[in-house]
């Protein structure tokens, strides 16, 4: 009887000790679900507010239209017209025209700049490297200057009248122009490509500075040189962040604006469609047609997306 007793008070006490565990794991859980609420509810709270809102709002007024009635002397009033600013954006030559601009200078500038960071982070990465943080540092800093600040003084060196490049050229001989139509597209390029090459050099070298350094030790081992390390090796190592950085290249080409809005003020060859993101802003700002404007943002919002997208299937489908 005794046993008996002592038996059941054991068990009663080890289903205690484990009701007692589970209320302390939930306890714990729900320490944990909110500790993580309270840092991620701040950052979501600011992302809907400066991306999803905007967005949102801009779909919403793209819908509208401000007409006048009669003769156009009441005011006008803000009238639904369903998918007719959309109808405007994609028959409107100078749209499709800026985009053409804007794919003559990423056909040529991203591959470049892509080329470019990957041949600098290979550098910097290799066994015979010195002074890498120095040279790390002088590549980042172009990426560190506000891009309006290098969008001017590139307009300096591109100046017919102001530029020692042209002077220099002249003075053997050579007649160039940046701003020629023939030659403008590449000027934009060049800017946007001095800009962000360091920035891309830094995530592929990121990539390459993640791969087990044991790897290059075995293929040394079996003979391998620096240039086949990195073919056979780093290339096919650093992929995603080739990916990474082409898309993010395909989306900034899309928004450049600060290399042409300057460009704009010393050539005749730069108007204010130029691009995608000057068409928008001269529909909104100097037609004041805001409606129309919120309409041209979201179809380049969508392509910006689409582009983005079959990128990323294309070359993750090479990948594999």
């Amino acid at each position: 009887m005794t046993l008996a007793t002592e038996r059941s008070a054991s068990g009663v006490s080890r289903a205690g000790r484990g009701v007692n565990s589970t209320r302390r794991a939930l306890t714990t859980a729900g320490h944990r679900r909110r500790a993580i609420a309270l840092f991620t509810i701040p950052f979501l709270a600011l992302f809907v507010l400066t991306n999803v809102a905007p967005l949102l709002f801009a779909i919403g007024q793209s819908f509208f239209a401000r007409k006048s009635s009669g003769l156009g002397l009441t005011a006008p009033e803000t009238v639904f017209v369903g998918v007719d600013n959309y109808a405007r954006v994609v028959t409107d030559p100078d749209f499709w025209g800026s985009f053409g601009h804007m794919f003559g200078i990423a056909i040529v500038q991203v591959p470049v700049m892509l080329g470019g960071a990957l041949v600098l982070a290979l550098l910097l990465d290799s066994a015979a490297a010195r002074g890498v943080r120095a040279f790390r540092l002088i590549y980042f800093l172009p990426y560190a200057i506000p891009g309006l600040v290098g969008a001017i003084l590139w307009s300096y060196l591109y100046s017919p009248t102001l530029s020692p490049i042209v002077d220099a050229a002249a003075n053997v001989g050579v007649d160039l122009d940046f701003l020629a139509q023939g030659t403008v597209l590449l000027s934009i390029g060049n800017m946007i490509t001095w800009g962000w090459m360091g920035y891309n050099m830094l995530i592929i070298l990121s990539a390459l500075q993640s791969i087990p350094r044991e790897m290059y030790e075995a293929a040394r081992l079996d003979g391998a040189s620096e240039w086949q390390l990195a073919l056979r090796i780093k290339l096919p190592q650093v992929g995603p962040a080739l990916v990474l950085t082409g898309t993010l290249s395909i989306i900034g080409a899309i928004q450049i604006f600060n290399e042409a809005k300057v460009l704009e003020t010393i050539s005749d060859n730069v108007n204010s469609t130029f691009v995608p993101t000057m068409f928008v802003m001269q529909a909104a700002f100097q037609s004041d047609d805001f409606n129309y404007a919120a309409a041209a943002s979201v179809v380049v919002a969508i392509i910006a997306g689409v582009l983005s997208m079959l990128y990323y299937r294309l070359t993750t489908r090479k990948a594999q």
